[in-house]
């Protein structure tokens, strides 16, 4: 990594959530716009508009999930699909997964061109309701030898904050459950609160559901090989 970008690492990571996206950003006839960074470092911005009918469909298939684990991987869906509608406004088409395989070419990201921009992703769903069972949180990075890299954070939600999102008359009284018979009060084995898993998009070319793993896991070098 440039030493350039060495020194702009720490100010993207203590920029503040309203800092990291523009979520809720309303784009013309509805919809939201979202600023995606390409070129390494964030050296390039394109304002991308998202369709409201675009959300609304991700809203409902996330909104489908009957478990914290079921959400992460709509969430890694969702995230893909996200970055195909900015590579039809943007130069991002060009993005391989890592760097070495669109090295030189005009849209490529790296680590934290999708760190920045998979978290404003993200919390543009959260702002708008989407996420049930995780909150969006500040990026990680991981340091092996003199390499760094980062990713997108989500967080599991306790019992009591999975009940709080439910829109209203979702919930049955006295029964943490929603009206289609949805139990929101049962943990999944690794969903204790507090528990934070990595969405990684860098990994994945274009368009490609994004890795999501736990953050203990990255942590320790997860995450499929590639360069």
């Amino acid at each position: 990594m440039a030493p350039a970008l060495r020194l702009l690492l720490p100010a993207l990571l203590a920029l503040p959530a309203t800092t990291w996206a523009m979520a809720g950003a309303q784009g013309p006839a509805g919809g939201a716009r979202v600023n995606i960074c390409y070129n390494y470092g964030c050296a390039s911005e394109g304002s991308v508009r998202v369709r409201e009918s675009t959300l609304r469909r991700i809203g409902e298939r996330l909104a489908a999930a009957r478990s914290a684990g079921e959400e992460r991987e709509r969430l890694a869906e969702a995230v893909g699909g996200l970055y195909r509608v900015a590579a039809t406004q943007t130069a991002i088409a060009a993005d391989r997964a890592g760097n070495l395989l669109d090295e030189g070419a005009d849209g490529r990201m790296d680590c934290i061109d999708h760190s920045t921009s998979t978290t404003r992703l993200l919390q543009l769903l959260e702002a708008r309701g989407a996420l049930r069972f995780h909150r969006v949180v500040e990026p990680a990075r991981r340091t092996r030898l003199i390499l760094q890299h980062f990713s997108a954070v989500i967080e599991a939600l306790s019992v009591e904050e999975r009940f709080e999102r439910l829109p209203p008359g979702q919930a049955l009284a006295g029964c943490n459950c929603t009206e289609d018979g949805l139990v929101i009060g049962e943990m999944d084995g690794d969903d204790r609160p507090g528990q934070r898993y990595v969405v990684d998009s860098w990994f994945v070319d274009n368009g490609e559901p994004a890795v999501v793993l736990p953050l203990a896991e990255w942590l320790n070098g997860g995450g499929p090989n590639v360069q």
